[in-house]
C-alpha cells in the first residue's frame, strides 16, 4: 500500500470541496437554462390555447348563425355553407388545443438533461469514492 502524506489532507479536502462547489454551480446553471427553455415552451402552449379559444368562439358564432340561417331558409344552401365553415373553425380550434396540450405536458416540461447529468455525477462520485477505498 502506498503511504499518503497526511499534511496534504487539508489541501486535498479543500480541492475536493472546490470541485464539488463548481459541479453544483454548473448543474444549477444547466437547470436554470433548461427551465427557461421549458418556460418558453409553456408560453407557446398557452398562446395555442388562447388562439384555440378565439377560433372556437368564432366557430360557435358561425355555427349559431348557421343554425339560424338553416331554420330561416327552406333552401338550406346558406345554412349548410355556414355549417361547413363553422365545422372547419372548430376543427382548427381542436388542433390548436391538442398542440397546446402537448407543449404543456409534464414530460415536455421536465428538466431531463439536468436530471441525467445529476445522475451521472452521482455515479461518478460513487465510483471515485469506491476507487479510493
Amino acid at each position: 500500500m502506498a503511504r499518503h502524506n497526511l499534511r496534504q489532507a487539508p489541501e486535498l479536502f479543500l480541492e475536493t470541496l472546490q470541485h464539488f462547489a463548481a459541479l453544483l454551480r454548473s448543474e444549477a446553471e444547466l437547470a436554470k437554462s433548461e427551465l427557461k427553455e421549458n418556460a418558453a415552451r409553456a408560453g407557446t402552449g398557452l398562446a395555442c390555447f388562447a388562439f384555440a379559444a378565439l377560433a372556437a368562439l368564432a366557430g360557435m358564432h358561425v355555427l349559431a348563425a348557421a343554425l339560424v340561417a338553416w331554420i330561416a331558409s327552406a333552401g338550406l344552401s346558406a345554412g349548410w355553407a355556414a355549417l361547413i365553415v363553422g365545422g372547419g373553425l372548430i376543427a382548427i380550434a381542436l388542433g390548436l388545443v391538442l398542440a397546446g396540450k402537448s407543449r404543456l405536458s409534464s414530460e415536455a416540461l421536465m428538466p431531463n438533461r439536468t436530471i441525467r447529468n445529476v445522475k451521472q455525477d452521482a455515479a461518478s462520485i460513487k465510483e471515485a469514492a469506491n476507487a479510493r477505498s
